[in-house]
């Protein structure tokens, strides 16, 4: 009986999130560089994040979008592949970059100064698109898009 009662306990706490999807630009010094991207937008989604997903394309990411800027923390347990984190402000700048997150790592992945959004990324695609802190993220949220 307490195996039936925890099995329905993991099954309602982690059903499959659906996410809505989106484009956005960040601009480098190289140029807009375009992504297609799924928006994690409540906590059940910021939560579930990208865990189990065995690929993600070139050009995709997941932007967590929170309601106001705030310290955000992250990790990568139940991640399976290495992730770029852009820690964005409330102007669409980016704040702080963690390159290739280890998956799986349960250590904690925290903004350097209060974060209205995160973009993760395929773990690599910062340096190789030259994506600097200052860069700006252009997204209506931010101001920065139509």
């Amino acid at each position: 009986m307490v195996a039936l009662a925890l099995t329905l306990v993991t099954a309602t706490t982690w059903a499959q999130q659906t996410f809505g999807l989106d484009h956005l630009a960040i601009e480098t010094a190289g140029g807009a560089q375009p992504f297609a991207v799924e928006l994690a937008t409540t906590s059940e989604q910021r939560a579930q994040g990208l865990m189990y997903r065995q690929r993600l394309a070139a050009d995709a990411g997941m932007l967590f979008l929170y309601p106001a800027a705030r310290p955000v923390s992250m990790w990568m347990k139940n991640t399976l592949i290495p992730l770029d984190m852009l820690f964005i402000g409330d102007d669409g700048r980016i704040l702080h970059i963690a390159e290739r997150a280890i998956p799986g790592s349960t250590a904690t992945i925290s903004s350097t100064q209060p974060a209205r959004a995160v973009l993760e990324l395929n773990g690599g695609t910062a340096a190789r698109l030259q994506i600097q802190v200052g860069d700006r993220v252009l997204y209506r949220t931010f101001g920065t898009a139509d």
